[in-house]
């Protein structure tokens, strides 16, 4: 299938990666889940400490929702979904070298999770191929781990679900705004590319 067939039938980036048997396409969707696991991991390990707060600034978010926009619903949901069960099983890579399930953080991992899944689904439909649709399409994503994460901070630790949304969702949204920054230039860049070359 050609570059141009692709970019027109809700592709998302992974979907250039040629595959010319369905044996290919296994190996590479592998290799994709697996490299989006690994580059989550490796991102949460870029974590900085905010002050008062349970939960640190990390790159996992962003590696999350971008990892889903670039792979896809089912592709995306599985990279979060390794990353998520190689961090209960004991592998270090959760925010700051983290592992286990049930801690204060544990919510935004599974909300990571979700929101890998919508942004591949919103990334298929378009959603990561112009300025103002990743942003959209960023904004969603990060309110799902949110939505998971905030609440989950809360039951986790008991404190009042104000303090939690004080600590835990408050301090990440100036951040938030710059990771949707990047994906803006970054993905409806990487199409402008790919169209070009096509």
């Amino acid at each position: 299938m050609s570059t141009a067939a692709l970019t027109s039938d809700r592709a998302v980036l992974a979907d250039l990666l040629p595959a010319t048997t369905a044996s290919r396409a296994r190996v590479r969707d592998a290799a994709l889940v697996l490299g989006g696991a690994a580059l989550t991991g490796i991102a949460a390990q870029i974590a900085v400490p905010v002050p008062g707060s349970p939960v640190p600034v990390t790159g996992q978010t962003f590696a999350a929702l971008l990892v889903g926009a670039s792979l896809g619903t089912r592709r995306g949901l599985l990279s979060l979904a390794l990353y998520a069960v190689a961090g209960m099983a004991g592998m270090p890579w959760f925010a700051g070298g983290a592992s286990g399930a049930g801690g204060a953080t544990f919510g935004y991992v599974m909300g990571m999770l979700l929101a890998a899944g919508l942004v591949g689904a919103l990334a298929r439909r378009g959603g990561d191929r112009g300025v103002l649709r990743t942003a959209a399409t960023m904004a969603a994503g990060t309110a799902v781990i949110y939505a998971v994460g905030v609440p989950y901070l809360a039951l986790s630790t008991g404190m009042p679900f104000g303090q939690a949304v004080a600590v835990g969702l408050v301090p990440f949204l100036i951040g938030d705004a710059l990771k949707a920054a990047l994906a803006m230039g970054a993905l409806p860049t990487a199409w402008k590319l790919t169209s070009l070359r096509g």
